[in-house]
């Protein structure tokens, strides 16, 4: 059989097919697809400190290839989260990890250590990228100085595996990559979605309330990826890959540019067992091109 297990800092993970963030709500919304149990870890929707109710419709947009949001990262809080959603998500065995969000540094900070009690909780991914939301996410994703300050000051707090979420809009992605391992990074996960816009030419005006929000689908995945292997060079912290990936196909060519991991996205939205196929194709490829080990598969071309 083949070993499909990787590490991400000092968490193991069983093998390297993940969720993103905000397109598999908590992961019991799909229990009725396949065994959540089988992924190397869930990934939650994004938790804010206080409640958020998100932007105003309309804030979905289908794309030629792919599909706009501006969702705005709509939660009840990392309140009700501890009452409501920990108590169901601590059931799962996988590493169920959370997506957080803040305006400010002290809002990551506090949610941090609210996280960090959280037993059950296996890793936070810093989502310093969103944007769809006017203050924070976007602005210390796409500055240098403030992705070195939220990342010092979150991982002082947290005692756990910490991933940083990266953002695509950015001129070099590798410069901030390196600048979070600085400051203590476990990984990086790249990319959240790009910045876009559709109009609704019937209407004559913007398909979105805010304008503009973010592509997912397989229209990133070139860029995804072409990010990834740049971002796999530049740091020796593992790095998760995201965008685009819609089949095992695809999540290999991340795993063969050097991402130890993959998040599964929009898929889930076209077919709910996408990332458990995703996972399946993977195993029988490696088994096909007698691979024992996904590591073996981990960075290949960048090894040629």
């Amino acid at each position: 059989m083949v070993n499909l297990g990787i590490n991400i800092g000092p968490l193991h993970f069983k093998n390297p097919v993940l969720t993103a963030s905000g397109t598999f709500g908590y992961g019991s919304e799909f229990s009725d697809f396949f065994d959540i149990n089988r992924l190397g870890g869930i990934i939650l929707k994004g938790t804010t400190l206080e409640p958020r109710e998100g932007n105003s419709y309309p804030r979905m947009a289908e794309t030629a290839s792919g599909m706009l949001n501006t969702v705005g990262l709509q939660n009840k809080g990392i309140d009700y989260f501890e009452q409501h959603i920990y108590p169901r998500v601590s059931a799962f065995d996988t590493n169920v990890i959370i997506n957080v969000n803040g305006n400010y540094v002290e809002e990551y900070v506090a949610l941090a250590e609210r996280i960090n009690n959280l037993e059950k909780i296996a890793a936070i991914e810093l989502n310093i990228s969103c944007p769809n939301v006017k203050m924070g996410g976007m602005a210390f994703g796409t500055n240098a100085d403030s992705a070195r300050e939220v990342t010092r000051a979150v991982r002082s707090v947290y005692d756990k595996t910490l991933i940083i979420k990266l953002s695509p809009n950015v001129t070099n992605i590798a410069d901030f990559a390196r600048i979070v391992e600085d400051e203590g990074a476990d990984s990086v996960s790249l990319i959240n979605t790009l910045l876009g816009m559709a109009i609704d030419v019937n209407n004559l005006k913007p398909s979105l309330s805010t304008i503009t929000g973010g592509l997912s689908g397989p229209a990133i995945k070139p860029v995804a990826l072409r990010m990834v292997w740049q971002v796999a060079n530049a740091v020796k912290i593992p790095v998760i890959g995201i965008g685009g990936i819609m089949n095992a196909s695809d999540a290999i060519e991340f795993l063969l540019a050097g991402a130890s991991a993959v998040q599964v996205g929009t898929a889930s939205f076209i077919d709910p067992q996408a990332s458990i196929k995703i996972l399946e194709g993977i195993e029988k490829f490696l088994i096909d091109k007698a691979f024992s080990d996904i590591s073996e598969l981990i960075g290949y071309i960048n090894r040629k």
